[in-house]
């Protein structure tokens, strides 16, 4: 059975995250500050295999109490550094005084680094580390003091700490607005209006705490390996609309998380792949969410792979609808400095991703892309396009990941 320590458990994305967690059979370690929400979530939980799931109280704002969690006798699978916190004052970063700006910061930006570092000796070869951090890292917010600081530092400390740890497996998760006690909090309050926040996603929601466990989930996997020094934005597009015009709530509805994905594959290069895809498939509805794998681009010629992506998303449009996925492959690396007049391929080919991915998000229709060597073994990166494709990440759209040609990391 593996573990999994998640620090701010007792509430929103970290609950549903242990609940999903200890649903698929793995030990649960929590952390949070709130003792009485921990005791309450801790008898909740399913086990398996005889062992029982741990709770600590701590404040992850003070540095010795995260060296307490040194003393675990646990080998650990995966950390998921979740706790974090907003600045609900309304007060402009000149008015504040440092002790509300080093909260702040203790907490969103220092905690996780303390974290992985008091239980170092505790992770196994090739345990993956989860940052997660926000929408608001990537771009500047007033009126909520560090938050975006805070968390644009999460963002570059997470791909520094892959490089300096290659035996891990390090992404970071950037959440757009979940339906958590955060944001009821910020919209009982007045500090947001849930109409001006969905007008600013594609798909026209916002999404449940249940979809970013999902995400998780996945990321704390073996099937992650391709991705570590990766950011993943969660967030029904938002980070790439900018766009001035408001998108309206979804009139579709969300489909089931569990739904099985009924694969098509366009100019795939292999049967390989078709086989990979397919495997593990789980779900009653073998015809269910429509899951489009499009190959075209990652053997466009040099110059083309924009003109590539628009093609294939021409086709997806004329044979999908509502509930479907578009995902590309697109060619790895930078372009070749001889070929200067074509180093603009690439980069205008993700961004007609993003501007897709804001078109057809109201139709309830998703595009991503991943970029990969055109060696790439289809085993290493099917687990990805699995969970890109399918109904578990229905709030992923218009973004653009690099993918690894190899994990180079034990499986858990």
């Amino acid at each position: 059975m593996p573990t999994i320590l998640i620090t701010g458990a007792a509430s929103g994305i970290g609950r549903a995250t242990a609940v999903l967690f200890a649903s698929r059979g793995w030990q649960c370690v929590l952390v949070d500050r709130n003792a009485e929400a921990l005791a309450a979530l801790l008898p909740t939980l399913p086990t398996s295999e005889g062992r029982t799931h741990l709770s600590r109280e701590l404040d992850l704002t003070n540095p010795a109490d995260i060296q307490v969690l040194s003393d675990l006798a646990l080998s650990l699978d995966a950390i998921i550094n979740n706790a974090g916190m907003s600045d609900t004052s309304g007060l402009s970063l000149v008015d504040q005084d440092s002790t509300q700006f080093e909260r702040l910061l203790a907490l969103n930006l220092q905690a996780p680094a303390c974290v992985v570092e008091a239980l170092a000796a505790q992770l196994v070869p090739g345990a993956r580390v989860v940052n997660v951090a926000s929408g608001a890292g990537l771009h500047a917010i007033p009126l909520r003091g560090a938050y975006s600081a805070t968390k644009a530092g999460l963002i570059a400390q997470t791909r520094v700490l892959a490089k300096v740890r290659p035996d891990l497996c390090v992404s970071v998760l950037c959440p757009g607005f979940v339906r958590t006690e955060l944001v009821a909090e910020l919209i009982a309050i007045g500090r947001l209006n849930p109409a001006d926040a969905v007008a600013k996603i594609p798909l026209g929601r916002m999404a449940e705490p249940q979809e970013l466990a999902e995400a998780l989930f996945f990321l704390a996997s073996a099937g992650a390996g391709p991705l570590s020094g990766e950011r993943i934005s969660f967030d029904g597009g938002s980070s790439v609309f900018g766009g001035s015009k408001a998108f309206l709530p979804a009139t579709h509805a969300t489909m089931p998380f569990d739904m099985a994905v009924s694969f098509q594959l366009t100019a795939c290069p292999d049967k390989a792949w078709e086989t990979a895809l397919n495997s593990g498939q789980t779900g009653e509805d073998k015809a269910g969410y429509a899951a489009t794998i499009d190959f075209s681009a990652l053997a466009a010629k040099e110059g083309q792979v924009l003109q590539a992506v628009h093609q294939a998303a021409v086709r997806y449009g004329k044979e999908n609808g509502a509930g479907s996925s578009l995902t590309l492959l697109l060619p790895a690396g930078d372009q070749d400095e001889t070929s200067w007049p074509n180093s603009g391929d690439l980069a205008a080919a993700r961004m007609l991703v993003a501007t897709l991915a804001c078109e057809l998000g109201p139709q309830a229709m998703r595009i991503n892309a991943i970029e990969a060597d055109a060696n790439v073994q289809p085993d290493i990166l099917a687990p990805l396009l699995q969970f890109a494709g399918g109904a578990k990440a229905q709030f992923l759209t218009g973004q653009t990941i690099r993918a690894r040609s190899s994990s180079g990391l034990s499986n858990i």
